[in-house]
């Protein structure tokens, strides 16, 4: 394994055993090697253990089976990189075996999973989290000190709209075709959790969410079925009016039937100034800013100042929610990426779903959470960030 920087001497890492090997698998392992100091790569599992062995040979660690995963004492936490649909089942397992444990998105597939899980978690003394963790991305941080100092004034909307390619996505990534992979629980959950972390709880929703489109061609070049017509059930339109509990009001809507991929528009509308954000789906980005005027004469051009950024994690650093796990265990605090916030989205999530099943009937969201604590500028490499003392 590579040599990581060597920011905290005194603390030992906390072992991890990736269960699941599938394309998002090796830049997790890639940043628990290189990047995160309180975390080490112990073992990998799969059902398939050629995979898990393929993937654990390259990295120098043991391959194993889910089963001796679960049983090996020394492994601490578990990163669940499993598709959506055995997600209750992989942390459930490793909760009773004692485990911490850490998922990529989506965080269960239904609320009352959720909900057992996190109290299951909490009974235990465990800690239970869930990606996507892009909002601890750089250009995030720097727009929550914005919305805090209160620069923008009084904030009165939002607008988030998105898009995908899903005639190149869904015969290249045939995840997004089954249980959990649709455009709700695989890309506004991005969105949602950025949201969450900027302006607080959502309290009411109200959607229209859509899946026009049954089949499409696998024109994926690649691929060994190229040609043929590839059955993709899931939606693929969300269109919603959020309202927060602070009152804020403001509309998310993706679009997945579209050209080119992320052409996000992000703005936080303020009485003082308007914010603009990245994708939610990406580390890198850049915000800027347009203050109100006095300057009538120049009002109807206003300017994008870019604001300047201080904060790590410019790049792709997925494990960043895992490694603020454990050092939230070192600290005596709560993760920044903590089971509440994540059953919270995901509530959002399945009130959307039935307030489109009820033709756009408003939903109350019963959940609730707190921000998370904002990271901190880093003064002694970009793990410092993590720490509160």
């Amino acid at each position: 394994m590579a040599e990581k920087k060597k920011e905290t001497q005194t603390i030992t890492p906390m072992k991890v055993g990736v269960v699941g090997t599938g394309m998002i698998c090796r830049i997790y392992i890639e940043n628990i090697a290189k990047r995160f100091s309180v975390v080490e790569l112990a073992a990998v599992a799969d059902r398939n253990i050629d995979k898990a062995k393929e993937v654990a040979d390259q990295y120098g660690v043991k391959a194993c089976t889910v089963d001796e995963l679960m049983e090996d004492p020394e492994i601490e936490i578990i990163l669940n990189l499993t598709p959506p649909a055995v997600h209750y089942e992989i942390m459930k397992r490793a909760l009773l075996a004692g485990k911490h444990v850490y998922t990529e998105k989506t965080f269960t597939m239904n609320i009352i999973e959720a909900q057992e899980l996190v109290m299951l978690a909490e009974e235990k003394g465990l800690m239970i989290g869930s990606a996507p963790d892009t909002f601890f991305a750089s250009w995030v941080q720097n727009a929550r000190k914005i919305i805090d100092s209160g620069r923008l004034g009084r904030i009165t909307s939002f607008a988030m709209v998105g898009n995908r390619d899903n005639e190149k996505m869904l015969p290249a990534m045939t995840y997004m075709n089954r249980p959990g992979g649709g455009l709700l629980y695989d890309y506004v959950v991005y969105y949602l959790t950025v949201l969450v972390n900027l302006l607080g709880p959502v309290q009411k929703v109200s959607a229209n969410i859509r899946a026009p489109y049954a089949r499409h061609i696998d024109n994926f070049p690649p691929s060994q079925h190229k040609g043929e017509i590839v059955e993709t059930p899931n939606e693929s339109q969300v269109y919603s009016i959020l309202e927060m509990e602070n009152g804020i009001t403001g509309t998310l809507s993706i679009n997945a039937d579209s050209c080119y991929f992320d052409q996000t528009y992000f703005a936080i509308y303020g009485n003082k100034g308007i914010l603009y954000l990245a994708c939610p789906d990406w580390f890198n980005g850049e915000i800027s800013l347009y203050e109100n005027t006095t300057d009538f004469k120049g009002a109807d051009k206003p300017k994008r100042v870019k604001i300047e950024d201080p904060y790590a994690f410019k790049t792709n650093s997925r494990g960043v929610g895992l490694a603020d796990m454990v050092w939230a265990k070192i600290e005596g605090r709560e993760p920044r990426v903590n089971g509440e916030r994540c059953l919270h989205v995901l509530e959002v999530e399945e009130r959307m779903q039935e307030s489109s099943d009820k033709n756009g009937l408003q939903c109350v969201v019963a959940s609730t959470c707190t921000r998370s604590l904002p990271l901190a500028v880093p003064t002694d490499g970009e793990e410092s960030a993590l720490r509160t003392c």
